[in-house]
């Protein structure tokens, strides 16, 4: 799966689907003026001549129609866009608390993390669609930022712990894709072509008793009343448009089921996990079948298909199940297995695969980062194509470095993460300074009871872990910290920001931390919404990308000439082997000044983002040796791109 082409690809069905939505308007005018005109201008008398067309009628019914259209999509995307936790309250989603007992809850929120570290998105809420008892799951949102899982009862009470990862798996690969985007505009725009039939049927019911319309036998009008016809034919005509709506979004749904199935294959290493679960779906009486109202507006966004099976299989959301299984298992025989509840008692991660046992005793020694510095490039890669060709793409080598990252953490310390004292708990010791004097100044702060207890046993239990651990373990966390409430949020980021400056100096870890924690909790507090693609040409982002270069240059090298030599080799993969652009000078080449170009970069294309990211790999690699400190800013500067970054220095 290439990232950046998928991103490219989600636009480009962005546009398909405004173009059809058009055509779809288009021909829901022409219907209604049809309408209109045949019930109020009637017919001329002169039997080879129609009078149906006046264009003063036209206008009116075209500008009421695109009025009522847009209005209805721009309600309901509107409705939407707070983020993905809104589609799943839509269906009665129940968050998943982060510190539960439950061992089904406490397996998937496992499974969970996991992915999310493995593929370097913030670890996201997790919603539970309780008395569900279909296999079924589904990824929203806008961007990974504000992205959410929900999955059925029925997901956590019958699948085992690898068809659970791979299910995870294949709606980690909608998120990394820029599906679910696409997503919640098909929601929006099939509720504006529906908002037709319900006017429709509200005029028809409110006016159906009357009179009549009547025509006499010269096709003259007399009397009646025109109104309910008139309803009536919005109905049909709105739902005529929500048929080809449903084409619409079966077409653009299918081929990405597939491509889902294959990802999740490809992240996890064993196509058993996906066709086992697509397997029960079809040896369970429910099946995937969602019992809520609201599943046919939100179908194309599930696992497996949320509807009972149609006459009409071409308007299905999904592929036929058989035809998916075949895909990754060619052997199957289209027998479906007798299904039991399989709830499996948690165990040890990192003990049931060779790869993450030996990773474990890796993690504890060293992190994967640091690996990367003290062994042989030849061992361990870490070149521009190699590092960008897996952003938003983890190797099945990512997934089990995440699970033996998680088995290697002291169970205080998880158990820290998964609540909201505990979390900002962590994140202020992963900020206290190793000085002393610093470190006292920094805990003077600490007003609230019991913190600054917290703290120093989070200090404790974090001082054993390597620094590779630092940036996951604040992912961990950014669950927890989302129910902080506006209040509690507005002092943890005063907080953060004071912990930082104690020192007056910016570390890379600080400038790594801050960014990427506020930058995810940011948009749930403040309603900040991810950017949209603005730029189109690196040409126009040239002193903001040559501010970056210089940044990363300095951050790694002591000396201006190899500062100036790592900049060149950037600039030559982001402009070209001809381009020049000038260097910032030392003192003017400050982290603060990242914020800046970073929330420029964020606006551009796909295009744009992995040749910055190939210049900024570029940069940190050139002298031969990458620091823990250099790949947490550089996995900063690609989650401020919205570009997920797996865990450096694994494959």
């Amino acid at each position: 799966m290439d990232f950046f082409a998928s991103q490219d690809r989600a636009r480009r069905n962005t546009g398909l689907l405004i173009f059809y939505f058009i055509i779809a308007v288009v021909l829901i005018i022409a219907s209604i003026y049809l309408v209109i005109a045949a019930a109020f201008l009637g017919f001329d008398k002169r039997p080879d001549a129609v009078s149906l067309w006046n264009g003063e009628l036209f206008l009116a019914v075209a500008g009421g129609t695109i009025a009522i259209v847009s209005l209805g999509s721009l309600y309901k995307t509107s409705s939407l866009s707070a983020g993905g936790h809104t589609v799943a309250e839509m269906f009665g989603g129940q968050l998943i608390d982060p510190t539960t007992r439950d061992p089904g809850e406490r397996r998937v929120l496992n499974v969970v993390e996991e992915m999310a570290i493995a593929s370097g998105t913030p670890v996201p809420p997790v919603y539970l669609l309780v008395g569900e008892s279909g296999i079924n799951a589904f990824a929203a949102g806008f961007a990974p930022s504000d992205a959410i899982i929900a999955v059925t009862q029925g997901t956590i009470n019958t699948l085992s712990r690898d068809e659970l990862q791979g299910v995870i798996a294949h709606e980690f690969s909608h998120i990394l894709r820029g599906d679910m985007r696409l997503n919640i505009r098909l929601m929006g725009v099939l509720y504006g072509i529906l908002v037709v039939s319900m006017i429709g049927w509200i005029l028809f019911r409110s006016t159906a008793g009357f009179g009549r319309m009547n025509f006499s036998s010269n096709n003259d009008r007399k009397g009646g009343n025109p109104l309910p016809l008139v309803g009536l034919a919005l109905f049909v005509i709105g739902y005529v448009g929500v048929f080809f709506g449903k084409l619409i979004k079966s077409a653009v749904s299918r081929q990405r089921e597939f491509l889902a199935d294959a990802s999740a294959v490809q992240f996890t290493r064993n196509p058993d996990g996906i066709a086992g679960a697509l397997k029960k779906i079809g040896g369970v009486r429910s099946g995937s079948r969602i019992r809520n109202a609201e599943a046919e507006e939100a179908s194309h966004m599930f696992f497996g298909d949320a509807m009972a099976q149609s006459l009409f299989s071409w308007m299905a959301t999904h592929p036929p199940l058989a035809e998916r299984i075949k895909r990754i298992d060619p052997g199957f025989d289209g027998t479906f297995p007798k299904v039991a509840a399989a709830l499996e008692q948690e165990s040890a991660d990192a003990a049931e695969s060779p790869l993450a046992a030996e990773l474990v005793s890796q993690v504890a020694e060293s992190g994967p980062v640091a690996a990367a510095t003290t062994r042989k490039t030849a061992t361990v890669p870490f070149g521009p194509q190699h590092v960008v060709g897996h952003v938003g793409t983890p190797q099945p080598e990512h997934v089990e470095y995440a699970t033996a990252l998680l088995a290697s953490w002291p169970v205080a310390l998880t158990d820290m993460l998964h609540e909201t004292t505990g979390a900002r708990a962590v994140v202020y010791a992963l900020l206290l300074d190793d000085n002393d004097k610093v470190r006292a100044e920094q805990t003077a702060d600490f007003k609230e009871p019991g913190l600054e207890e917290q703290v120093a046993e989070a200090a404790g239990l974090t001082s054993t872990l390597d620094a590779a651990s630092r940036l996951p373990l604040v992912e961990l966390a950014i669950p927890a910290l989302r129910l902080l409430s506006p209040a509690q949020f507005s002092d943890f980021d005063r907080t953060v920001r004071q912990l930082v400056a104690a020192d007056r100096r910016m570390s890379l870890f600080e400038y790594a931390l801050q960014r990427m924690l506020l930058r995810h909790l940011a948009p749930r507090f403040t309603g900040r919404k991810p950017p949209r693609a603005k730029y189109q040409s690196l040409t126009a982002l040239q002193s903001e990308v040559t501010g970056l270069l210089s940044v990363l240059a300095y951050a790694g090298h002591e000396d201006d000439a190899a500062a100036r030599t790592a900049f060149e080799e950037g600039v030559k993969q982001c402009f070209g082997a001809g381009a020049s652009p000038p260097m910032l000078a030392r003192s003017e080449a400050r982290l603060k000044s990242l914020d800046a170009a970073l929330n420029v970069l964020a606006q551009s294309s796909s295009g744009i983002k992995q040749r910055v990211l190939t210049g900024c790999t570029a940069v940190i690699s050139t002298d031969g040796r990458v620091t823990v400190e250099e790949g947490e800013l550089l996995r900063a500067i690609a989650d401020s791109l919205d570009c997920p970054m797996p865990p450096l220095g694994v494959v």
